[in-house]
């Protein structure tokens, strides 16, 4: 099935998705304004510019889109046009994901990544329940996790996402 806009209007549509101050960021900054975390935003200079830098506890916070990121939720779903170009574009961003994560656990950052099915939707997490995911994670010293509908979880393959991802993305490219 073709696009519904003109390659012109889908490029502008496209520009206008926000890369910062998301509403998801926005809960996040919040609820770690409201566990008492001080912490910086967005610095360049480390890889995958994370959207939170908690430096007291060396560790970083991304909150990632359960679409762009693929995470295997009731929140991603394939496209039905141009899936192809879709599913190599978010193919792309788990691996640039894993080279990232890989990157800043290198350099002895602790990592943790927040889904937005966590944040938002209909199984969104309690404003309680996420800071004291938050918290138990932040202070525990863990290396690397992540947080989804379902609580948090330890990630125990060096840090990096799972290859789940992967293997759920790329069967599904068309010949």
């Amino acid at each position: 099935m073709a696009d519904v806009h003109s390659k012109a209007i889908r490029s502008k549509n496209m520009r206008a998705i926000a890369t910062r101050d998301t509403a998801i960021e926005k809960r996040l900054s919040a609820l770690l304004a409201e566990c008492g975390f001080s912490f910086r935003v967005q610095d360049a200079a480390l890889p995958g510019k994370p959207d939170f830098i908690v430096d007291e506890y060396r560790c970083v916070i991304f909150t990632h889109g359960c679409f762009w990121h693929h995470h295997d939720c009731y929140l991603f779903k394939v496209p039905a046009t141009r899936t192809d170009f879709w599913l190599s574009k978010i193919g792309s961003n788990v691996k640039r994901d894993k080279r990232d994560i890989g990157l800043l656990l290198e350099q002895g950052w602790r990592v943790l990544v927040v889904w937005e099915c966590a944040l938002r939707g209909r199984k969104k997490m309690s404003d309680l329940a996420l800071c004291e995911r938050l918290e138990e994670w932040v202070c525990s010293g863990g290396r690397s996790a992540e947080i989804n509908v379902t609580g948090i979880h330890q990630r125990h393959d060096g840090g990096q996402q799972t290859l789940a991802a992967e293997s759920l993305i790329f069967p599904l490219r068309r010949t």
